[in-house]
């Protein structure tokens, strides 16, 4: 098992699909192939007879068992890779216009489906229908390039109004690798992860962080979407939609995060299970090896510029 202090603290969490799913994209990112494997026949143990993977004590998500997929994929588990995809492109819930409900039996649309879907979709094969996904969403829940939460789409107005920082995240992040996983993609989304990007900074804290609520001084500090973005903002280096001149603010969003790991544990972000308040989660520990990741690619770094967080390199194998 790897030595990186982050890496085991998520290990020892409990993690619900998504979570399974966003752990396994660092996995990968970081090389860890074998392990990313056992995250992906896990999930396929617990993949409902609807095709949604990793489906633990009644879960209600429509879309979440999508961050799952490219691992099952990898893992050359085709038959349940098939049956994953096709709930989210046939069976799932959905808009008139194919924009997807985040729950089963809710007609909310919510910003985290973006990274749940739009990343697989492009793995897929399917940028068309990436492209749709993030057109939907961005319609109903994204203003001046920041996004609200939530959107019920039976009523045709915002549930949660307010720009939630780790919403935006989401957006941003998930654009960031469905543009990795298939480059044809930059030309219709790359400017609008840039968009979410730039927005979000401009509401960057004295102490280097964001509030939960990006535009109220009084909400809880918020550290996870300051993982997201330099995920986003080294991915987008390295792959060529974003100039070099963002490498540096993504460090400095890294560095004002890792004094807050403490014995691996990412703290101050929205908690599970509720994640309306601080707290530690799985998809922290994982967006943080995430940027870490997308670090090395970006600048040829061994440890990707802020070694703290990871307690050093990663050792190679699971």
């Amino acid at each position: 098992m790897p030595d990186h202090p982050v890496l085991l603290a998520l290990l020892a969490m409990q993690r619900q699909n998504w979570e399974q799913g966003v752990a396994s994209h660092a996995l990968l990112d970081l090389g860890l192939d074998a392990l990313a494997a056992r995250f992906a026949r896990d999930t396929a143990v617990h993949q409902g007879t609807d095709g949604r993977l990793g489906t633990i004590g009644g879960e209600q998500g429509a879309v979440n068992s999508g961050a799952c997929y490219e691992a099952v994929v990898r893992a050359g588990l085709s038959a349940a890779a098939e049956a994953q995809l096709a709930w989210i492109t046939t069976t799932a819930p959905r808009a008139a216009d194919g924009t997807l409900f985040h729950l089963i039996g809710s007609r909310e649309v919510w910003a985290d489906t973006v990274y749940m879907v739009v990343p697989m979709l492009a793995f897929a094969g399917l940028p068309d229908l990436a492209v749709r996904q993030v057109e939907g969403h961005r319609r109903r829940l994204c203003t001046g390039g920041l996004y609200a939460a939530r959107f019920d789409d039976a009523t045709g107005t915002l549930v949660a109004p307010e720009h939630w920082g780790t919403g935006s995240g989401w957006v941003a992040a998930g654009i960031a690798r469905a543009v990795r996983l298939d480059p044809a993609l930059a030309g219709p989304l790359a400017g609008h992860a840039r968009e979410v990007l730039d927005a979000c900074l401009a509401h960057r804290r004295a102490d280097g962080l964001f509030g939960n609520v990006l535009a109220d001084p009084a909400s809880f500090r918020e550290a996870n979407v300051a993982q997201m973005l330099p995920y986003t903002a080294f991915t987008g280096v390295a792959d060529g939609w974003l100039p070099r001149s963002y490498l540096d603010t993504a460090r400095s969003l890294r560095e004002a995060v890792e004094p807050l790991v403490v014995d691996g544990l990412v703290t101050s972000v929205c908690g599970a299970p509720a994640f309306d308040r601080p707290g530690t989660s799985a998809e922290a520990q994982a967006f943080c090896l995430l940027a870490e990741a997308a670090a090395r690619r970006a600048t040829g770094e061994a440890a990707g510029g802020a070694a703290g967080i990871a307690g050093g390199p990663v050792a190679g194998g699971a």
